[in-house]
């Protein structure tokens, strides 16, 4: 129960993160919030959008890993997730983004969920022992 408790905590951290950042950016970026809907982003529309996947992605790893700190095959399943449910997105709005932004979201995923849990336990580990 745990294990699946730790997937679904991270799978809502993930969605928090992604919809508190998507928000801000829209109210304190015009421009984006201009072209939001049309998804007509430029580069660095396109890179902060990236950035905020990524950083959204590192909480995932890290929330579950707290949760299910003995499991890497647990703590890697956000990942797995988020890319089978978003492959089929990307696929539809391949013509909206170039190539290269579909890749990195795409393959970041997993390594990004890996690497939120190896940054907490290296924070565990790096405590000092009390006494």
């Amino acid at each position: 129960m745990s294990k699946i408790l730790g997937v679904v905590a991270g799978l809502v951290v993930w969605l928090i993160v992604v919809t508190v950042a998507g928000a801000v950016m829209r109210l304190s970026w015009p421009a984006y919030a201009s072209v939001a809907a049309a998804m007509t982003f430029t580069l660095p529309m396109l890179v902060a959008r990236l950035s905020i996947g990524g950083l959204a992605t590192l909480a995932t790893g890290l929330v579950t890993t707290i949760v299910v700190p003995q499991s890497t095959i647990t703590r890697l399943m956000p990942g797995v997730i988020l890319l089978i449910a978003f492959i089929p997105q990307h696929i539809m709005l391949w013509e909206k983004f170039p190539v290269w932004y579909h890749l990195l979201f795409l393959f970041s995923l997993i390594p990004f969920t890996y690497l939120g849990g190896v940054i907490w336990r290296l924070r565990i580990a790096s405590r000092p022992v009390r006494h």
